[in-house]
């Protein structure tokens, strides 16, 4: 008897993640002996800071080994809780908190919280791969803002405006951004705050888990505009500001309202975060910051120099990233060019080109919305970016 091999729509309705693929095309072309630079994952290359890892081996020490509860622990709450107040006057408490498994995590209790089959997502793209991903599972409908390299990869007022409905249910944007590293200033946030005045009915969901890796002066977050906190949800962790990508910790702040479904789904999914994470986190998010400084200083030394290396190549057109660590660059301009041995008609034969003859692995745009675009992640050492962007024109400067 054959086996029935049925699967849910939902995962008919899903994507492999772009940036995971070009990652595994990397330790596959590795494990053959290829020496590959990849430049694809959104990953810091530094370690965890000493604090942080001693933290977790005093809480393995004090025995936090136990199941936690689903929220996390109330002292992470409240160590997030006072960010959030002590920066933004909030006045928020830690039953605005949910901690969760990483940021992806958080995401996705969110969109099956509130979106039912058939809601209405904005999204401004470029975006970050999985938010559309993760409504499409929750059976919502996605409609994308674009905005290109000429706006710095950043959407109007105007734009936003003319896009929203009364009954779209959801807005999900970045700042600082992934794919492209732009950073809304705080008159930008202003002028949003004051469209979604217009819309009492949109949920408000703000991504900032590069809060600390912003080359322009201090975070700026919707979270200053009072009125909006009641469906305002900022999304944030500890992956990228701290180096703690394998730590997985993310978490919300949001209105109770919101805080409970998101907790009741999280409980059938996973219960609570890592235990040990937590300890951790709570040492990351109250300490000096002057390790997620040392890795500011040094992500903007790898921005400035892939900045003036690729200006050598005057058909890669770019903006200047003020945050995360990402260059999105338009190469529509070889669409049409051909080398001896390739043609190029698309941003995944350029990318996929600059792989075999370059052997730099990068993230097509398309994944992020931006079909004319590719991603460069700057988070590796200078060395390894010297070696990468040399590659990369030698390989482009062929393609005529």
């Amino acid at each position: 008897m054959e086996v029935d091999k049925r699967l849910a729509s939902r995962v008919e309705r899903l994507t492999e993640s772009k940036t995971l693929k070009m990652a595994r095309l990397s330790r596959e072309l590795k494990e053959q002996g290829i020496d590959i630079i990849s430049l694809s994952l959104g990953e810091p290359d530094f370690e965890t800071p000493e604090h942080i890892r001693n933290a977790a081996v005093k809480a393995m020490d004090e025995g936090f080994t136990h199941y936690p509860p689903v929220a996390g622990y109330l002292d992470l709450r409240e160590a997030i809780a006072k960010k959030y107040n002590d920066k933004f006057n909030m006045g928020v408490s830690p039953e605005n908190v949910l901690v969760s498994t990483g940021a992806k995590h958080s995401l996705a209790n969110l969109i099956m919280s509130l979106i039912d089959e058939g809601d209405e997502v904005l999204i401004p793209a470029p975006y970050w791969v999985t938010y559309p991903e993760q409504v499409a599972m929750a059976g919502g409908t996605v409609r994308t803002v674009d905005a290109g390299v000429e706006q710095d990869y950043k959407i109007t007022a105007e734009q936003l405006d003319e896009a929203l409905k009364q009954d779209t249910r959801m807005l999900i944007f970045s700042s600082p951004s992934n794919p492209t590293g732009s950073v809304y200033s705080r008159d930008e946030l202003a002028s949003f705050a004051e469209v979604f005045r217009k819309y009492p009915n949109l949920v408000i969901v703000s991504d900032e888990i590069y809060e600390l890796i912003n080359f322009v002066g201090e975070h700026q977050s919707l979270s200053e505009f009072k009125d909006l906190h009641d469906r305002l949800v900022i999304v944030n962790g500890v992956s990228k500001g701290y180096a703690m990508t394998g730590w997985r910790l993310g978490y919300i702040v949001a209105p109770k309202w919101i805080v409970g479904p998101c907790t009741k789904i999280q409980g059938q999914l996973t219960s609570g975060g890592n235990s040990i994470t937590m300890k951790a986190a709570k040492a990351a998010i109250e300490d000096d910051k002057s390790a997620a400084k040392a890795m500011l200083v040094e992500f903007k030394k790898r921005r400035d120099f892939l900045l003036e290396a690729f200006a050598a190549e005057p058909r890669l057109k770019m903006n200047k990233p003020e945050g995360a660590f990402y260059l999105f660059i338009d190469i529509s301009a070889f669409f049409g060019t051909k080398s001896s041995n390739a043609s190029i008609s698309n941003a995944e034969d350029l990318i996929m080109y600059l792989l075999d003859q370059a052997h730099v692995s990068m993230v097509e745009g398309g994944a992020f919305g931006s079909p004319n675009c590719l991603r460069i992640s700057y988070a590796a050492s200078l060395e390894q970016l010297e070696e990468a962007s040399n590659r990369i024109l030698k390989a482009l400067s062929e393609l005529k």
